[in-house]
């Protein structure tokens, strides 16, 4: 029997609804899939897919179309990583330190990719100071989840 303090796993042997890490972790990954649902969505139905009125690009130009298409799909993408993150959170929490690996992925890789093709917009998007707070929120959150609480959530 593992002790408090003492490291899960992230691929547990058995995916079940069992949560043996920090209720803390648990909770933060609710607010993340709130958070992304909500994102996603903008990103979906918004006119210019939040591109211009959240992200300061001028869509004005000749394509500008295309960027909103593409803020769209990013849309989609989002939704589905929302509904995986969803789908942990209620019926396989076994699985919440994986999710905050995909987490720690994605947003790190917005950032380097961020670095290799900077984006030309007007101001700081919020998404580029999320960015800086998911990583080490996510990395936080991901070592909770992998020690062990007395408190385990079902």
């Amino acid at each position: 029997m593992k002790k408090e303090g003492e490291s899960v796993g992230i691929f547990p042997k058995q995916v079940d609804n069992n949560f043996h890490g920090y209720r803390i972790a648990a909770i933060a990954l609710f607010l993340v899939t709130l958070f992304t649902l909500v994102r996603s969505c903008i990103h979906i139905v918004a006119p210019d897919g939040g591109a211009s009125s959240i992200a300061g690009i001028n869509t004005s130009v000749e394509g500008g179309s295309n960027i909103v298409s593409m803020f769209a799909f990013w849309g989609l993408a989002q939704l589905l990583m929302g509904f995986v993150y969803l789908i942990a959170f209620f019926r396989y929490r076994s699985l919440i330190p994986f999710m905050y690996i995909l987490i720690l992925v994605e947003y790190s890789g917005r950032v380097l990719i961020g670095l290799m093709k900077p984006l030309t917009v007007a101001g700081t998007p919020p998404g580029a100071i999320g960015n800086y707070i998911m990583i080490p929120l996510a990395a936080v959150m991901l070592i909770l989840s992998l020690k062990k609480s007395n408190k385990s959530v079902h």
